[in-house]
């Protein structure tokens, strides 16, 4: 069976990324892994009602998903920075040679969020072809809040290389979203349902499709 890995530094980025891909994917036969970078632990300030909210809904969205597992390292959220980068790409580096996944997807890495950065560089050092022959390819997703806020100079912004139709799904992944209480609000907040059910339509216009996800395609071995 094939296998794809979705790498979220925190729970909610997969499904504002890839949610619909995810679910076509699945669909296809793909046997899809969520692999979820930080998590709330009291050493991270999180009371434990807060951890079990959390908790419970990524148990909900992993069930309306149909992901084969969830994979949690727990560590800090909004602290990657404080930490030894080995002590970020070890654990990723661990789940993608146990998981032996054919495709990755990873965050956008010039997003607003410091997490998001340094996450992308764990996860370009944990698909080294040479160490990871498996994996034939990885893309970058935007996440609405993140991606959109992204202002450094030296970026010149997003660019989406492809696409994935999932006009489908859409209104599946913009349920699943909804789960995730604490972090949608009504629209004009970017984690809305309104605002992801409008960059999909655009993105759809991209590709010619009623809505779409789209993703920079960071390597690919053929």
């Amino acid at each position: 069976m094939k296998r794809v890995l979705v790498v979220a530094p925190h729970a909610d980025d997969e499904t504002l990324g890839c949610g619909g891909t995810i679910l076509k994917l699945i669909k296809q036969g793909y046997e899809v892994h969520w692999l979820l970078v930080t998590g709330m632990t009291p050493l991270s300030g999180f009371t434990d009602t807060q951890i079990q909210v959390r908790d419970k809904e990524i148990r909900k969205v992993s069930a309306a998903y149909g992901f084969a597992a969830i994979h949690e390292l727990k560590l800090p959220p909004a602290r990657l920075e404080t930490l030894p980068k080995g002590d970020v790409i070890g654990p990723i580096c661990k789940v993608v040679n146990d998981v032996k996944p054919e495709m990755v997807f990873t965050v956008y890495r010039n997003d607003a969020h410091s997490d998001h950065e340094i996450v992308f560089d764990a996860v370009m050092s944990a698909t080294k072809t040479f160490r990871y022959p498996f994996v034939k390819k990885v893309l970058a997703y935007e996440t609405m809040s993140e991606t959109d806020f992204g202002m450094k100079p030296e970026d010149g912004g997003f660019k989406p290389t492809v696409f994935f139709d999932i006009a489908e799904f859409l209104n599946k992944k913009l349920d699943i979203l909804e789960i995730f209480e604490s972090e949608v609000h009504d629209f004009p907040f970017p984690r809305s349902r309104k605002a992801l059910e409008a960059l999909a339509h655009v993105r759809g216009v991209q590709c010619n499709s009623e809505a779409a996800e789209a993703f920079t395609l960071l390597k690919e071995v053929l």
